[in-house]
């Protein structure tokens, strides 16, 4: 994953430089990003430093990514004023944006992070990054119900698309998607006369729930190539 960003574009457009006063910096070698000195109009690296005279001009970026195991109950917002919010099971030091919401009697993994284009690139229906789910129902599993449900199911809101289902015990299944719509697993189990008594998510993209215990987290790394 690369998130890259053109020096000159961030000069002008980031820092406020005139389109001469950006090519003058760079072509005079006053430039230093991530510690080299710079003689062209290059792209670098949304966490690294640039120095202007040995000015500062762009501190280098720390980015956060948290894995966190959301409770049932327990509503997907910062916002302190709604009830039940995130932050009273995880307490936030920094603005974290999350990728993938789960309704209030969902539960299972959530990611927080600082870096924007990370979690834009996680809930962006265009990337159709993969969701997978552990989903308990009121009533034991058909042959029927597997079908229906990979097959893609008419929910009012939408058409979903084909997905992976797979029968785990009489009364739960796994199912992998690659869309998020509004309580869309709770909307295609009712289609079909069933209603969810458990649902947990346990993997968005290559990031899995592990361990993880209801209210735990733990810090992972993206690698950006």
């Amino acid at each position: 994953m690369s998130f890259r960003l053109n020096i000159k574009y961030y000069l002008v457009h980031s820092l406020g430089f005139t389109n001469k006063e950006a090519i003058n910096a760079i072509e005079m070698r006053k430039l230093k990003v991530n510690g080299t000195i710079i003689t062209e109009n290059i792209e670098f690296d949304e966490t690294w430093d640039i120095f202007l005279d040995d000015s500062l001009l762009k501190p280098k970026t720390h980015f956060t990514y948290i894995a966190l195991y959301k409770p049932r109950g327990i509503e997907t917002t910062n916002n302190e004023n709604i009830p039940d919010n995130l932050t009273t099971v995880f307490k936030f030091d920094m603005h974290l944006g999350y990728a993938g919401r789960l309704d209030k009697e969902s539960e299972g993994l959530l990611l927080l992070s600082n870096d924007g284009k990370y979690i834009q690139s996680l809930s962006s229906p265009t990337k159709e990054k993969e969701k997978e789910y552990i989903v308990t129902v009121n009533k034991p599993i058909t042959k029927a119900f597997i079908e229906a449900m990979s097959g893609g199911l008419d929910i009012v809101i939408c058409q979903t698309k084909p997905c992976i289902v797979k029968q785990l015990s009489e009364f739960e299944f796994n199912i992998i998607l690659t869309e998020g719509k509004n309580k869309q697993i709770r909307r295609m189990c009712k289609k079909l006369d069933y209603l969810v008594a458990r649902l947990i998510r346990v993997r968005i993209d290559t990031i899995s729930l592990e361990s993880l215990k209801a209210g735990e987290y733990r810090e992972f790394t993206v690698n950006k190539v």
